[in-house]
């Protein structure tokens, strides 16, 4: 884990503007938005549908190019590399969960797993191990083998979780990570990312739209007309 010491952000967002063109003109999202993440913090980032999240999240995670502003990761400004020098940082540094699993429904929970790091020159052996590592910290210790139809919702977004990881990146983004599960899952799904992101000194972005976990967050940040405003995290008895 990192050290308390570090006081390098692990992601540093500066001045990130959004403009969508669209038939009537240009729509911006994004209005200078600033924020910092240090190695092992959660923060959650809310707001209603369309007010950016999904853009802060994807300009953080260099799937989109902001309109302006500067992204760092670990103090180097990663916003100007190429597209071959960005893929390469994605799957390095930066480990993305969706509210859908997206797992391959052909393999099983560990090769899901350990897919990433195969894409990443890793032996087929090593991968494997890694994948179990992760999966048995997540309580699937008993379902290797499993594809994912025969998992329950929150068995899939844990195995979900775990390929994130896989190549323990040092960014974790996460959008709407509970948003198809029941209670219950939900809560079980955000404290195995939530200890995991404690334990591996991984900084976690996660959006969602259940106040009751954001409230259990480091920090709570809300996207309200293009700009970010932070908000006190009243926690919630489970």
């Amino acid at each position: 884990m990192n050290s308390p010491l570090n006081t390098t952000p692990t992601l540093r967002l500066r001045g990130i503007t959004r403009t969508y063109p669209t038939a009537s003109g240009g729509l911006t999202v994004l209005k200078g938005v600033d924020l910092d993440i240090m190695p092992g913090e959660v923060v959650g980032l809310i707001g209603p549908s369309g007010s950016g999240k999904s853009s802060l999240l994807h300009a953080a995670g260099l799937l989109e190019r902001p309109t302006s502003g500067q992204v760092m990761i670990d103090g180097e400004d990663v916003g100007g590399l190429d597209e071959r020098a960005r893929t390469r940082l994605r799957l390095s540094r930066i480990g993305f969960v969706y509210q859908f699993h997206h797992l391959l429904p052909e393999f099983d929970a560990r090769d899901n797993v350990a897919l990433p790091m195969r894409i990443a020159g890793h032996s087929e052996a090593e991968a494997r191990r890694r994948a179990e590592a992760l999966l048995t910290s997540l309580g699937l210790g008993e379902r290797f083998t499993h594809q994912p139809a025969q998992l329950s919702g929150g068995e899939q977004q844990r195995v979900a979780i775990a390929r994130s990881l896989a190549n323990s990146p040092r960014l974790l983004l996460a959008d709407e990570p509970t948003g198809n599960l029941d209670p219950t899952n939900s809560h079980a799904v955000f404290e195995s990312l939530r200890e995991l992101a404690k334990t591996t000194g991984v900084a976690a972005l996660i959006a969602t739209h259940n106040m009751e976990l954001a409230g259990h967050m480091d920090r709570v940040f809300a996207l309200k007309d293009g700009h970010l405003e932070e908000r006190a995290a009243e926690a919630q008895a489970y």
